[in-house]
Formats: structure tokens, C-alpha cells, sequence
């Protein structure tokens, strides 16, 4: 009895130990598992098909493809909107664009200068603001695109640092081939198209006029023929002045709310953000941090630096895409010199379609390749809104794995306000999902029951996954009108609009299956799909309830927000001194060489 009660005592004491070290290692896991650093790693135009871990077998990624192996693959990752602006708000917000009043009534819906006057309002919550809250570090490096002033040239009420971000280097507005001299005008063809007939209206009122004052049919003042003349005469020389400058207004490099390069250069431009992006991090290698690296590539106008250009097998777009993904080669690089891998959460992702309608004057493709998907940026075919989704986070999340559930890039709003233990907003709705238990294999459905998908202001398409089912069924109300007609995108007007003669309304909806016809070749009908009328109903009954769910706001893309005016010009000098000054370049940077 002695000898089984000595026994069972070790037995006891090897159980407690086993449970102490079970309590020691779930501690350490709940501690790993919250307040990671986080890196948001965001491309520009990028076609899903661009990627090796896509499918792509041309193009050299095998820094982006680590990711994927390393980490989790979305497969039917989608953004919020297919235009820049509305896509970058719902991803800082967690929101639908449409909510915070980020989606245009009007044609154009993204900011195109930077002394425009909407933005996103200080009013919204990003994920920067609650992280900043909860003691990260917080910093934004790249592309902005979201505003920058309300009432003078130095308010600063869009700007990065006043949603959250401790510190800024990067482009306030966009990327456009007019920043990049001998890469043409996004704007000459929509200025020439809008301009000609008001000034031949103008030019024969004012030559009738005259004829009509000489012969004396009618006596029209000498004084009000010369206002006509002088007001017609001023508003050309504005529109000449503005867009023979634009580059120097609208192309400038920032570092928090300074201008430290205008007009901006492209040399080494990709080296110097990411310089600061591993600046950053080893700035922080004792406290968490969150960085947002918003790259330029690949929008047009593009540019590569010398150790890339020539070298992929995809002329400047291609050359582009591998200079990027050297890019985030550094970022995991300085993660693992300073051990900080297994305690970083890392997305790659993109903020739409890639834009298939770019094409330089030459002839060359400077789009890129959405794979299988049909149309691309500014649509809401697959190909404009079905986006890279790629997550890592050693020990954390799962390794090598690939999810094909609906998510979306407002997934990753909730997903890391969570990880860094801050409270959700509870005055608003957040669109956007958890995604750790999806990564973490504890579910296998998404959340997303019902997507809405928006082309500006306008409501395009819906996607449903029945929780029932394995099928994803989307309905579109309009259809932008291609043009050609026999073509994958709106290549005469550069981009596809969303009202008007650019769309064919559908009713009923156009209906697919996704998960059986990804291409969208083939609209289904009631012939060929027992359930349309079911479908087209429960999906009329989710529409009215996301409607109900929407509330007025300013809208930040009306053309009063989005023209240009001169008393918010930035200007590192003056207006006088064609705005010139460069404290960026004397920072040489070291050559480098493609991996």
C-alpha cells in the first residue's frame, strides 16, 4: 500500500507539473497571440494574376509567394470598392465607403488634386487612431489618397496625422503619368473632350455678338463684350497655368506635414520608401508597431530604378512588380534580424483590380493581369474588386494554407483592433470581420453572409454565400458598357463610369454563380437555374436592409470637394517660384541589386 501510495504521488506530481507547464505555455501562446506588431503591405493597381503564388509563371515574386507559404492565402479576398479612394477609406475604416461619404455621386471618384477640399472625415475611426490609443507606434508610408486640407493650405484636417498615424512619408494624393515628364496626361483626353464645346460656344457667342454690334442690329455695350472677352481669356490662362504646372502642384513627397520634395522624383523612389519602412521598424524593436506601406507601384506613371528596369520579362510593368516584391523582401528581412517574425502580423494586399485599360502612347502594356477574372479596375467584374490576399504570422495562423471564402479588406479593420485588445466603435456599423478565427482554422465559413458591392455611390452588385451552401451567387443591377464592345474594359474613356449612357441597367439582375462560373461568361436564368426567382428575392430582402442600415453624410466627392482651389495649394516655396524645393535627394542611398 506504502509503495502504490508513493506511486500515485509521483503519478500526481508529474500530472501537476504537466499542468503548470500546459498553463505556462497557453500564457505565453494568449500573450503571443495579442498586440503583434503589424504590417499592412498595400499595392497599387496590382493584378491578382501578377503574383507567383496566383498562378503566375512569368513574373518573378518569390518574396510575396513566401507570404504565401509561410502563411494563409485568401483565394476570394475582395475590395471594397474598384476605384483607389473608396477602397483605401473601407480599409482604414473597417466601413463601406458609402457610410462615411467616400463614394461619388458624380463621375469622377477619387481625388485627383491636391489642394481639393474633401477627404475622409475626422469624424471616422481607423484602425491607426484605436492602435495609437492602445500605446503602438503608428506610421504610414506611401500613397495617402484620402485628402489633406479643409479650409486653408496648412489645416491639415485629412492629412495622416490627424487619423492616427504618428508619423508620415509619402504622397498625400496619387501616383499620375502627368507627375512623370514623357509619360502623357491622364487628364488631356477628358480636358480636351470637356473643353472643346464650351469655348466654341463661347468663341462664336462672342464673334456674333460683334458681327451683330458692326452691322447694328443690336446694341451691345463696348464694356460688356470686353468683361465676356477678359472672363473667357482668364479662365483659359488658369486652365493653361494649372495643368502646365501640375506636376509641381500636385507631385510631391511629404514627411509628416512637411514638403520635402516638389515636384517629385522618381529616382530611387522605391529605395527610399522602403529605407524608411526598415528605419521604422528598427525604431521599435522593444514596443509594437503598426506599419502601413502603401506603394506606388504599380499605377501609373511607372518607373522602376536602374537595378530593376529591363530585367523582367513584362517590359516597365513587369519590372515594376519585382522591384516591389524586392521591397517587401526587405521588410521580412529586418523582421528576422531582429527576431521579430513569430511576433508580426504581415498583409499583402492590393486596393483594387489591376487597371487593364493602361497602355503608354508607345503601345506598351502598362496594366496588369487580373488572371481568369473579367474586367478590372472600375469594375465590379471579379477582375476590378477580386484582389491579393495574403496573411503571415508564424506560430500564429496557419502555414501553406488557402481559404476560399468571401473576405474583404475591411476584414482587416476589426481583425487587428482586436489582436491590440481596443474596443470596436459601438456607434457604428463596422462591415468588416474578425478574420482570426478563419485563419486560425476554428471556422470554415466566412461572416460574410451578404457583400455589397458599389460603383461609387451607386449599389452595382451584391454577392451571397447561403450559409447552407457551397455556392456564391451575384446579381448585378448595371453593367459598364465596354468600349469596344468586344473588349475586357472602357479603353476609349480610359476608365468605366457608373451612370448614364456608360451602363446597361439589368432587370431582372443579372445572376452568376461564382463558385461555378468565376469568369462571369454566363448569366444564369430561370431556365437554366431552378432557384432565380428565390434567389433574386432573398437578395432584394438583404439590399432593402443594407439600405435601411445607411444614413446621410457630407459628401466628400462632390465636384465643390474635388475641384481644385488655389488658397489650399501646398507649396514648399511659392506659387511664384513654380513651388520647387528638394530635401530628399541628399540621402544617397546605396545601390542595390535584385535578389
Amino acid at each position: 500500500v506504502f509503495h502504490l501510495f508513493l506511486h500515485t504521488r509521483k503519478k500526481m506530481r508529474l500530472l501537476l507539473f504537466l499542468i503548470i507547464c500546459q498553463c505556462v505555455i497557453n500564457s505565453v501562446n494568449t500573450h503571443h497571440a495579442s498586440n503583434p506588431n503589424v504590417i499592412l503591405l498595400m499595392a497599387d493597381d496590382l493584378g491578382i494574376g501578377d503574383l507567383g503564388c496566383y498562378g503566375n509563371r512569368t513574373l518573378r515574386t518569390p518574396n510575396i509567394d513566401k507570404l504565401a507559404e509561410e502563411g494563409v492565402t485568401l483565394t476570394q479576398h475582395i475590395a471594397a470598392s474598384p476605384l483607389c479612394t473608396p477602397s483605401r477609406a473601407a480599409f482604414l475604416t473597417g466601413r463601406y465607403p458609402i457610410r462615411s461619404g467616400m463614394a461619388a455621386f458624380s463621375r469622377v471618384g477619387v481625388f485627383l488634386f491636391s489642394a481639393s477640399s474633401g477627404g475622409l472625415p475626422s469624424e471616422e475611426i481607423t484602425f491607426s487612431k484605436l492602435l495609437k490609443q492602445r500605446g503602438y507606434a503608428t506610421a504610414l508610408i506611401g500613397k495617402w489618397h484620402l485628402g489633406m486640407n479643409c479650409e486653408s493650405s496648412n489645416d491639415f484636417c485629412h492629412h495622416p496625422l490627424s487619423h492616427g498615424f504618428d508619423y508620415f512619408y509619402g504622397l498625400t494624393v496619387t501616383n499620375f503619368r502627368d507627375c512623370k515628364p514623357g509619360q502623357g496626361s491622364v487628364f488631356l483626353k477628358g480636358v480636351q473632350k470637356s473643353l472643346v464645346i464650351p469655348i466654341q460656344i463661347a468663341g462664336i457667342t462672342l464673334v456674333s455678338l460683334a458681327i451683330v454690334q458692326y452691322i447694328g442690329l443690336l446694341k451691345v455695350p463696348f464694356q460688356a463684350l470686353a468683361y465676356c472677352l477678359l472672363i473667357t481669356a482668364i479662365s483659359l490662362a488658369g486652365l493653361i497655368f494649372f495643368f502646365y504646372h501640375f506636376r509641381h502642384l500636385n507631385c510631391f513627397l511629404m514627411r509628416d506635414h512637411q514638403i520635402i520634395q516638389q515636384p517629385l522624383s522618381y529616382e530611387n523612389l522605391t529605395q527610399r520608401l522602403t529605407k524608411e519602412a526598415v528605419q521604422l521598424i528598427g525604431r521599435n524593436t522593444d514596443a509594437p508597431f503598426l506599419l502601413v506601406l502603401s506603394y506606388l507601384h504599380v499605377h501609373t506613371a511607372l518607373y522602376a530604378s536602374e537595378s530593376f528596369r529591363g530585367k523582367s520579362k513584362h517590359g516597365l510593368y513587369g519590372d515594376a512588380v519585382e522591384e516591389m516584391d524586392w521591397s517587401v523582401g526587405q521588410i521580412l528581412d529586418v523582421l528576422e534580424k531582429y527576431n521579430l517574425s513569430n511576433k508580426t502580423l504581415v498583409y499583402f494586399t492590393s486596393d483594387q483590380g489591376a487597371h487593364v485599360e493602361e497602355i503608354s502612347s508607345s503601345g506598351e502594356v502598362h496594366g496588369g493581369y487580373n488572371g481568369i477574372y473579367k474586367g478590372g479596375k472600375s469594375t465590379n467584374w471579379e477582375g476590378g474588386i477580386r484582389v491579393p490576399g495574403l496573411l503571415r504570422w508564424p506560430g500564429v495562423i496557419q502555414a501553406g494554407a488557402y481559404i476560399d471564402e468571401p473576405t474583404s479588406n475591411m476584414d482587416i479593420f476589426p481583425t487587428i483592433v482586436k489582436l491590440a485588445k481596443a474596443q470596436l466603435p459601438s456607434d457604428r456599423i463596422i462591415d468588416g470581420h474578425d478574420l482570426m478565427p478563419l485563419l486560425q482554422g476554428k471556422v470554415t465559413r466566412s461572416k460574410h453572409e451578404f457583400l455589397f458591392h458599389y460603383c461609387n455611390a451607386y449599389l452595382n452588385a451584391v454577392r451571397w454565400h447561403p450559409g447552407n451552401s457551397k455556392s456564391v451567387w451575384k446579381v448585378f443591377f448595371f453593367t459598364p458598357n465596354f468600349s469596344p464592345e468586344d473588349s475586357n474594359g472602357c479603353y476609349d474613356s480610359h476608365v468605366c463610369f457608373c451612370h448614364g449612357g456608360f451602363i446597361t441597367r439589368h432587370d431582372p439582375p443579372l445572376l452568376f454563380d461564382l463558385s461555378r462560373d468565376p469568369e462571369e461568361r454566363v448569366p444564369l436564368t430561370p431556365e437554366t437555374e431552378s432557384h432565380f426567382y428565390e434567389i433574386l428575392r432573398v437578395i432584394h430582402l438583404a439590399v432593402d436592409n443594407h439600405t435601411r442600415s445607411l444614413h446621410a453624410v457630407p459628401d466628400q466627392l462632390s465636384w465643390d470637394n474635388l475641384l481644385w482651389k488655389p488658397w489650399l495649394q501646398p507649396c514648399c516655396s511659392s506659387l511664384f517660384q513654380s513651388c520647387y524645393c528638394d530635401y530628399d535627394s541628399e540621402g544617397s542611398l546605396s545601390e542595390v541589386h535584385p535578389g
